[in-house]
């Protein structure tokens, strides 16, 4: 029982330790894209934000809208 537990705990353990690293990499990872993303915003115009923002608007709904006929198209594809 006790040879049970002990490897259980070390392969939480070793698994743990595989996800901390992957949060440390995700964590620097999203620090890189966010000081990116304040340089880009910071080098655009004025003109390139707001054209940016408004191709982002209708864009929003769009992805709900190929999800809904794939459910009809699946069955006539």
């Amino acid at each position: 029982m006790d040879l049970v537990k002990n490897h259980l705990m070390y392969a939480v353990r070793e698994e743990v330790e595989i996800l901390k690293e992957q949060i440390r990499e995700l964590v620097e990872k999203n620090s890189q894209l966010e000081r990116e993303n304040t340089l880009l915003k910071t080098l655009a115009s004025p003109e390139q934000l707001e054209k940016f923002q408004s191709r982002l608007s209708p864009e929003e709904p769009a992805p709900e809208s190929p999800q809904a006929p794939e459910a009809p198209g699946g069955s006539a594809v």
